[in-house]
C-alpha cells in the first residue's frame, strides 16, 4: 500500500500553483481594464444561480450558522459588491489632475494567496476572487480545512466561466491538499506577493512572518454603546438582528452592550422584548467555561449555535424562541471569556454612569486581545460621535447601525466587502473595507511644473533646458559654470551644488532685505 506524506504533497502542490500563478499573472498584467472587468461579469453570472446551493453545503459541511443568512451573504457579493465594482479603474490611468500636472497609474501587485474564514467560506471566496482579477492579479486560495468542499466548488465554478473568457490559466486557482505546511509554503514563495487573511486568526503570524504584505481581518470584538439620547427601541432591535444573523459569526457582529446607566432599565426592557434571555451568575458561569479550551483555542463545537442549543449544552434551558443569551458583567477581565471574540448569539451587558466612563469601557474592551477592528455607538448627540471618533482604537465607528450589515457595507455607505480590514492593531497593512484598489499600487507620475528658481514653466516643459541636464538645473545654470557639455555624473552633482548654494544665497538676501524694510 502507497503511504501519501500529505505535508509534502501540499508543499509540492504549493510550489506548482504559485509558479503557474506567477507567469499567468505576467500575462494578465497586460489586459485593459475592459477586459478584466468582462472575465468579472462572467464569473459572476457563474456562480449567481449556484448561491442557494452554496449556502446549503457550506452550512452542512462547516457545521456553522444558518443557511439562509450565508444565502443571503451570497447574494450580497453577487449583486452588490457586483455592482460598486462596475465603473471602477484600478490598473492603467486611474486618475489624473491635469491642473497639478499629475498622474495615477494602477499596478496589480501581482500573485495573491488568499485564506478565507469556516464561518463564511463561498462568500468572501466569491468576493476575494472578483476583487483580485477586477485588479489584474493572479489569486490562489488555501481552503479552510474545513470548508474545502464548499470552497472547491464555488471556485470551480468561477474558474470554469473565467478561462472561458480569455483569463490565462493558473490565474484562479486553490490548493486542494490543504496542510498547515503546504499553507506556509504558498505565503513564503518567491512569486506571491500579498497575503489576505479573512477571519482565520491562527495563521496572522504565520502569513506576517513569510515576509509579505498582509490583508488582515482581524477580530471584531467590538462592543455598542447605547447613549442616553438613542432611540434605544431602534438601537437594541438593530443589535438583536446583528448579533442573531448566521448565529452571531459575522466577525463584525456586537460583541457586548455598553449602557448608558439612566437608561439601563429601558434597555432591559427592549432586550427581554426581542427575545433576549438574561442568564443567572451560575448560568453565566457554566456556558462560559465552554467557550474556550485549556489551551486558550476558541471551542469549535460552540460555534454559530442557537441560543437554545447553547444553553442545553451548558445544562439549563431557554425558550427555543429565545434570540440571544445576555450575561451582565461589570470588569473587563483576562480570565472572563465573555471580554473575547464569542462566535454565537451572546452578548456581556456593562452599565456605566455616563459616555465617558462608556468611552473607557469600551476602549478595555477594543484593547483586551489587541485586534478588534469595529465598534458601534447609538446616539443622536453628535458632539459624544465625534469624541467616540477621535479616542477609539478601532478601524471603524458605525453610528446607529447593526455592526454585521454596517460594517459590510450593507446599511452603511463603507465599500461593501467580506473582508474588512483592522489596520495596526490587527497587524495588517490597511484598516478599510478591502477592495480591488488595495490590491494595486499607485504609481504616481509628477511632470516637471517649475524651476529651482521658483519660475513656473508654460505646459510642464521646462524651455530651453539642456540635453542631459540634470532636473531642476537649466541651460542657463550650465552655461554659468561653462560645462554646457556633455556632464558625467560627477560633474551633474557639482553643477547641482553650486545652483543650489546660488539659490540659497539669493533667499537669505531676501529675507535679510524683508526684515530691515519691517524694521525688526
Amino acid at each position: 500500500m502507497m503511504i501519501v506524506d500529505s505535508d509534502l504533497l501540499s508543499m509540492q502542490k504549493a510550489r506548482i500553483l504559485a509558479e503557474n500563478a506567477f507567469e499567468a499573472q505576467r500575462r494578465l498584467a497586460a489586459f485593459t481594464q475592459e477586459r478584466l472587468d468582462a472575465i468579472v461579469e462572467a464569473m459572476a453570472d457563474a456562480v449567481e444561480g449556484h448561491v442557494r446551493a452554496l449556502a446549503v453545503q457550506s452550512q452542512e459541511e462547516t457545521g456553522y450558522g444558518r443557511w439562509q443568512d450565508k444565502y443571503l451573504k451570497n447574494r450580497f457579493v453577487c449583486d452588490t459588491v457586483r455592482m460598486r465594482l462596475r465603473g471602477m479603474r484600478c490598473v492603467g490611468v486611474i486618475g489624473e489632475d491635469r491642473e497639478r500636472r499629475l498622474l495615477d497609474i494602477g499596478v496589480p501587485v501581482g500573485v495573491v494567496v488568499s485564506l478565507c474564514p469556516v464561518t463564511s467560506p463561498v462568500s468572501t471566496t466569491i468576493h476575494n476572487a472578483l476583487i483580485a482579477i477586477k485588479s489584474g492579479n493572479a489569486i490562489i486560495f488555501s481552503p479552510h480545512p474545513r470548508a474545502c468542499g464548499s470552497i472547491g466548488k464555488v471556485l470551480g465554478i468561477m474558474a470554469t466561466a473565467a478561462y472561458a473568457h480569455g483569463l490565462p490559466e493558473g490565474a484562479l486557482a486553490y490548493l486542494d491538499t490543504v496542510t498547515r505546511s503546504g499553507t506556509r509554503e504558498l505565503m513564503r514563495h518567491p512569486a506571491v506577493s500579498l497575503v489576505m487573511v479573512t477571519g482565520v486568526p491562527g495563521m496572522v503570524r504565520e502569513a506576517r512572518d513569510a515576509g509579505k504584505s498582509v490583508i488582515c481581518g482581524g477580530t471584531g470584538h467590538g462592543p455598542a454603546f447605547i447613549e442616553r439620547t438613542a432611540d434605544v427601541n431602534r438601537a437594541v432591535r438593530d443589535i438583536i438582528a446583528s448579533k442573531t444573523f448566521d448565529n452571531g459569526i459575522a466577525s463584525s457582529a456586537e460583541q457586548s452592550i455598553v449602557a448608558d446607566a439612566c437608561i439601563e432599565q429601558e434597555v432591559r426592557r427592549a432586550l427581554r422584548e426581542n427575545g433576549a434571555y438574561f442568564m443567572s451568575e451560575e448560568e453565566s458561569h457554566r456556558l462560559g467555561a465552554l467557550f474556550f479550551c485549556a489551551d486558550g483555542r476558541r471551542n469549535p463545537a460552540m460555534v454559530g449555535l442557537a441560543p437554545a442549543a447553547l444553553a442545553r449544552r451548558a445544562g439549563f434551558c431557554v425558550p427555543e424562541e429565545t434570540t440571544v443569551l445576555v450575561a451582565d458583567r461589570r470588569y473587563v477581565s483576562v480570565s472572563d471569556p465573555y471580554c473575547r471574540e464569542l462566535l454565537c448569539p451572546v452578548l456581556a451587558l456593562y452599565v456605566e454612569d455616563d459616555w465617558m466612563h462608556a468611552c473607557e469601557k469600551c476602549i478595555e474592551l477594543l484593547v483586551h486581545e489587541r485586534s478588534a477592528h469595529t465598534l458601534v455607538i447609538h446616539s443622536r448627540d453628535e458632539e459624544v460621535i465625534r469624541q467616540f471618533a477621535l479616542r477609539k482604537p478601532v478601524a471603524r465607528l458605525l453610528v446607529n447601525t447593526p455592526s454585521t450589515f454596517g460594517g459590510m457595507g450593507a446599511t452603511t455607505n463603507l465599500f461593501p466587502s467580506m473582508t474588512l480590514g483592522s489596520g495596526s492593531t490587527g497587524q495588517g497593512i490597511t484598516s478599510d473595507n478591502v477592495s480591488p484598489l488595495h490590491l494595486v499600487y499607485t504609481r504616481r507620475v509628477g511632470y516637471g511644473v517649475r524651476d529651482m528658481d521658483g519660475t513656473h514653466y508654460a505646459n510642464g516643459t521646462a524651455p530651453g533646458t539642456a540635453a542631459g541636464a540634470t532636473a531642476g538645473v537649466t541651460a542657463g545654470d550650465l552655461a554659468a559654470t561653462g560645462q554646457a557639455d556633455i556632464l558625467n555624473k560627477e560633474d551633474c552633482n557639482s553643477i547641482q551644488m553650486q545652483a543650489l548654494h546660488r539659490l540659497l544665497q539669493e533667499a537669505i538676501r531676501a529675507m535679510d532685505g524683508s526684515a530691515s524694510g519691517d524694521g525688526q
